[in-house]
């Protein structure tokens, strides 16, 4: 409950101080149905991989489907679906806010993403697939279940006790047990700062970012649990533990596959799990990057308002990832639920939703081309006003400041 109210509370503060306004416009109907249909839609590209290479009768490239799927099929989906930027009225957000069919939803697609990863797991034991096509599927098969990791974001955030049981669930599955702790009181404490490991520098690649935020982030997310315990007088290494209590599901899944289908099994859940933690990377680097707070004469950060995140309003992919686009306004209302998610006017807007930037994050040339103009803009032309990966200075001072 601690870590929901911190969050909360820091989430809230920086509201006053935020000078953007919701665009109402046309209020739309609420989507109800499509937020487990858009997850279940997405993820089912692994197990539909599965089918395609019995129907096709083994053809190896049927198990590149999820990676099509993330890679190319939704981007391109994106754009032609587009975006909408309108909110609910205040009135119809109040009432779905409400409602808990929004989180019974995301409830119901839980035992999905298991059931998607021990389906690959089975598979690559046991189909005879060549090696490659295996190594390939189950990469994919990580990327899709990163979105677990989403899933636990979202109801991590929440008071109620199932919620946040929930979202232990959610993590176990990809082994990610000590998100929530660091997120909701390490990242949305530090978001935008040079102090947080997750939030992307200016300059900084993707593959530079992640190896300080993925260790950064297990380092934080102990610290954080363990003071907790302490200040409860309780022992670190305990049932107490909500690290060990999600990881504790990992280790029986990962546990039953092997007395199931051998030792052999191992790389491949490693792999898995390893993916879908560098899936989770990937989006933090893009939701915050370059994007920085001010330092106040006091010393201590400005509050986080809505232009210190990324937003996006692309309605395929908003719908797949439960709105997690819709960062902006995640970071200032942190516990506001998903479906009540509002957009702004004013805000930092990403060119393409996730899996379009995901693709361009992968190659950072592309992203600096892309991004950085976008980062420098956003500071009013100077690189002293964003989040800057030092070792980058020099190129971009080269880029920009002639």
């Amino acid at each position: 409950m601690a870590v929901v109210d911190a969050a909360r509370a820091g989430g809230e503060e920086g509201v006053e101080n935020a000078p953007e306004t919701a665009a109402l416009k046309n209020s739309p109907r609420p989507r109800r149905w499509l937020w487990p249909v858009g997850y279940l839609a997405v993820t089912a590209s692994s197990p539909l991989a599965i089918g395609l290479w019995f129907q096709t009768g083994g053809a190896a490239v049927s198990l590149l489907l999820p990676l099509v799927t993330v890679f190319a099929l939704l981007p391109i989906l994106d754009h032609w679906i587009g975006e909408d930027e309108r909110n609910l009225s205040d009135d119809l957000l109040a009432a779905i806010s409400k409602d808990r069919f929004y989180a019974h939803a995301i409830y119901g697609v839980i035992p999905f993403g298991y059931g998607a990863f021990i389906a690959a797991m089975a598979f690559v034991m046991l189909a005879g697939a060549p090696l490659w096509a295996e190594i390939l599927f189950v990469i994919g098969t990580g990327v899709l279940s990163g979105q677990m990791i989403t899933i636990g974001h979202e109801l991590g955030h929440k008071p109620d006790p199932k919620d946040r049981l929930m979202a232990k669930v959610a993590l176990g599955a990809v082994g990610y047990g000590h998100f929530s702790a660091e997120h909701n009181l390490g990242h949305h404490k530090n978001v935008a700062t040079p102090e947080d490991c997750a939030s992307g520098r200016l300059g900084e690649s993707v593959y530079a970012f992640a190896t300080r935020e993925m260790p950064g982030a297990l380092k934080g997310a102990w610290a954080i649990e363990r003071r907790r315990l302490e200040r409860k007088g309780l022992p670190v290494w305990s049932r107490h533990n909500e690290i060990l209590q999600a990881d504790a599901m990992t280790l029986v899944v990962a546990l039953v596959l092997i007395v199931v289908f051998g030792i052999g099994v191992v790389p491949f859940i490693l792999l898995h799990h390893a993916v879908a933690w560098f899936a989770l990377t990937l989006v933090n680097y893009i939701e915050h990057y370059g994007l920085a707070r001010r330092r106040l004469d006091t010393g201590r950060y400005e509050p986080c308002a809505t232009r210190h995140s990324w937003n996006a309003n692309f309605v395929l992919s908003n719908i797949a990832q439960f709105h997690l686009q819709r960062h902006s306004d995640h970071h200032t209302h942190p516990a506001r639920p998903y479906q009540a998610l509002r957009s702004y006017d004013g805000l930092p807007t990403l060119p393409a939703g996730y899996p379009g930037c995901m693709v361009m994050a992968l190659l950072p040339p592309l992203w600096f081309r892309v991004m950085d103009p976008k980062v420098v803009d956003w500071a009013g032309g100077s690189l002293e006003g964003a989040n800057l990966h030092a070792p980058a200075r020099r190129r971009l001072e080269q880029r920009f400041m002639h």
